[in-house]
């Protein structure tokens, strides 16, 4: 499994630490502000036709600026895992911290606007996830819920990458991209991140498929109206809790 230049760990030190701290706490509750992938790596590695599990620990509370796994279509056609930091860097900004405000993508508009544009048509890639939380306000607080599959297993969300570069460093980062929400998630926040079904796969990683078209794969065959929720406790509020109890229903 190939890494990223940003090696990152949630609430880890330094620079691109606080970045993420900063970043995870800008989108506390937003649209696709965090999720989980505890899922065995047999079984990723089943989903997504990769040629061995990867070395993956379980995570349960992934916010923006951490390191978060992608799903890429290789050069000599296999797919190949990569780490890069959540919160896209376009090529051209000057400066790394855009990405706090770059987390998500809207589908609709994903191909109008400079960040996103060249990454859409040459860049696109795969999330890998088992859950994620959105927010609701509920009287004076924010209920925050998790929503999952039925079976709990893993899915992917469509997302975007880039490559940046200055003065020596170098980062790789992404975006997920997001939708008006259906199912279940309507009723808890008008916004979603976009599920590709696995048959959708191959037409988003491919990039000689044109943009529209891998846009339309994927929003036209999404899993996402299967989704079930629970409420979860205020611990996820916290992104350093990347423990299971975040997912643990109250009630």
């Amino acid at each position: 499994m190939r890494r990223g230049h940003c090696r990152l760990a949630p609430g880890g030190s330094g620079g691109w630490g606080r970045l993420a701290r900063a970043s995870a706490a800008a989108y506390d509750g937003g649209v696709c502000g965090r999720f989980s992938l505890a899922t065995p790596a047999e079984q990723i590695a089943e989903l997504f036709a990769l040629p061995e599990p990867p070395e993956l620990a379980p995570r349960y509370n992934i916010a923006p600026g951490q390191a978060v796994l992608t799903v890429r279509q290789g050069r000599a056609g296999g797919r190949q895992l990569v780490w890069v930091r959540w919160g896209l860097v376009p090529s051209w900004s000057k400066d790394p911290r855009i990405g706090n405000r770059l987390i998500n993508a809207r589908v609709e508009t994903v191909g109008e606007k400079p960040a996103f544009r060249s990454a859409l048509r040459l860049r696109r890639c795969l999330v890998p996830a088992d859950g994620f939380y959105e927010w609701r306000q509920e009287g004076q607080r924010r209920q925050p819920y998790f929503f999952s599959l039925p079976d709990g297993g893993p899915f992917a969300f469509a997302g975007l990458w880039e490559h940046w570069e200055s003065a020596g460093t170098t980062l790789e980062s992404c975006a997920i991209l997001t939708t008006t929400a259906v199912g279940v998630v309507a009723t808890v926040h008008e916004r979603m991140p976009v599920i590709v079904a696995r048959e959708a796969y191959e037409w988003w990683l491919d990039t000689a498929t044109p943009a529209q078209r891998a846009l339309e794969a994927v929003q036209g065959s999404s899993p996402a109206a299967a989704l079930q929720a629970v409420a979860v406790g205020a611990l996820v509020n916290n992104p350093a809790h990347d423990v299971p109890e975040v997912r643990r229903p109250i009630g």
